[in-house]
């Protein structure tokens, strides 16, 4: 950056001032580095207007805050999302790589002020005349980074997005989908290819409507699923509603599913690659919303994206995946329930199905109906977990055959077709359909309190608080939780 260009920036303060009215602000910096940047943009008709800007710190980070004002001012939206520190820095003439941190802290604090923008409900762009828009989830992740370059090359219009869920100075985020640090990741990923990226932020959705789920289930001795409620209630839902918001016809995920349609609308089926299936994950998508979807990766099977992923340079195509729960990524179910759950270590007796008294643990939460390891106790035979007593902080255990059970009961169930149709259950995420009939008071789709899955043969583990996923063959029917 030459002297002349820095002071041209440097002595503009036309954009520099408090945020307009109704305006969305961004901050990025502060301490440790002592650099603060502030963006805020006003949005109509799918354009920002007003633009103003404050900074503290280097004359490179006032530089580029005053740089990045001027760049986006009565620019479409859409546009803007696209901006990064390369467009930052080639607008002041190029930085050093000292300079650079000015650009990066500027691209954060618009790219904060578009999270704000896209959390608030605001319309941010219209339908394209002459084309499809697709809003696509990527969270920096192989798969949802594949499933953004083949809707490109399909001819659509592309415009990403990342969730924030969770941000916990004890987790990895590396290692997490929904971090601050998947989000930057995330960001990057989709400049490089050209996209506009946008961040939409549902942590207090999350918090409450699936973390504190997590913790009351683990604590009231059941065993929640956080990713089927997560998709179901919370992140899907609000992503559709803000492809509406930037005049995208459809939300396409990373996700390995398809949708078939019965002549009835579509519905979750199983992906070409089985081994990667996640329609139990998203079984609890509402029948309204599976109309707005689409899985680029349906006849995919992993080491294909990953070659298409490498075919197209993209550093993500041998990056691991997550195995974690993204809010347990780095610390563990165990730490996370004592930390923010105050399910620390408490001692209890562990039983036999006659209440007869083998051993101690240290917390009922410690344990699901089906684990086999980690019990403490030895015996002449295998023994698992048969049940988990919350109230007296008890587990009971019992060899596998007292596991077995051919009727299920399951609460809050969602069916998007009669009932009757169902005939396969699956009841964890990796287990095999089993065959099965619905029992109950059965008056075609829509909410259940309570019904009962009767099994054909016997299953083991079925733990409360899991998701029975309701299936006719492949196609997802629905789902319901599994009650004591």
């Amino acid at each position: 950056m030459s002297a002349e260009e820095l002071q041209h920036y440097l002595s503009d303060d036309s954009r520099r001032g408090p945020a307009p009215p109704g305006a969305f602000d961004g901050a990025a910096g502060g301490a440790p580095c002592g650099d603060l940047v502030r963006i805020s943009v006003a949005i109509a008709d799918g354009r920002i207007g007003a633009v103003k800007f404050d900074a503290e710190g280097c004359a490179a980070a006032r530089a580029a805050a005053a740089a990045t004002a001027e760049l986006v001012e009565d620019q479409p939206v859409l546009a803007v999302a696209r901006i990064g520190p390369e467009a930052i820095s080639r607008a002041l003439g190029g930085l050093s790589a000292q300079g650079r941190h000015a650009a990066e802290l500027a691209s954060d604090a618009l790219h904060r002020a578009l999270s704000a923008a896209a959390s608030s409900g605001a319309r941010l762009a219209v339908a394209p005349h002459d084309g499809e828009r697709t809003l696509v989830a990527v969270s920096g992740g192989v798969d949802s980074t594949v499933a953004a370059l083949l809707e490109r090359e399909r001819g659509a219009d592309v415009v990403a997005v990342t969730v924030k869920l969770w941000a916990d100075e004890q987790n990895d985020g590396e290692r997490s989908c929904c971090s601050p640090q998947a989000v930057l990741s995330a960001r990057g990923i989709s400049h490089s290819l050209g996209i506009p990226h946008l961040t939409l932020d549902l942590r207090d959705e999350f918090r409450i409507g699936v973390v504190d789920e997590f913790l009351g289930g683990h604590a009231a001795g059941r065993t929640p699923n956080p990713c089927v409620l997560c998709n179901g209630e919370v992140r899907i839902d609000a992503m559709v509603a803000l492809a509406e918001r930037v005049g995208a016809s459809h939300l396409a995920t990373g996700h390995y599913a398809r949708l078939a349609d019965d002549g009835d609308g579509p519905l979750l089926a199983a992906p070409a690659d089985s081994a990667k299936d996640q329609t139990y994950m998203l079984s609890g998508i509402r029948a309204r919303t599976l109309s707005r979807l689409r899985f680029p990766l349906a006849d995919l099977c992993k080491p294909e994206v990953r070659r298409l992923a490498a075919d197209a340079g993209l550093p993500v195509a041998r990056k691991p995946e997550s195995q974690d729960l993204c809010f347990l990524a780095g610390e563990g179910k165990r730490g996370f329930l004592g930390r923010h759950g105050g399910l620390g270590a408490r001692v209890g007796d562990v039983v036999d199905s006659r209440g007869r008294v083998l051993g101690e643990h240290e917390g009922h939460h410690n344990f699901t109906v089906g684990q086999r390891r980690g019990i403490g106790v030895g015996a002449p035979e295998p023994l698992y977990v048969l049940a988990t007593e919350a109230e007296s902080n008890r587990i009971v255990v019992g060899p596998r055959e007292e596991l077995a059970t051919t009727r299920v009961r399951v609460r809050d169930a969602r069916l998007h077709r009669e009932g009757r149709r169902v005939d396969r259950v699956k009841l964890r995420y990796r287990s095999k359909p089993i065959e099965c009939r619905l029992e109950g008071e059965l008056n075609g789709p829509g909410s259940y309190q309570e019904l009962t899955v009767a099994l054909a043969e016997p299953a083991y583990g079925v733990a409360p608080g899991q998701t029975a996923c309701l299936m006719d063959g492949d196609l997802v029917l629905g789902r319901g939780t599994i009650a004591a």
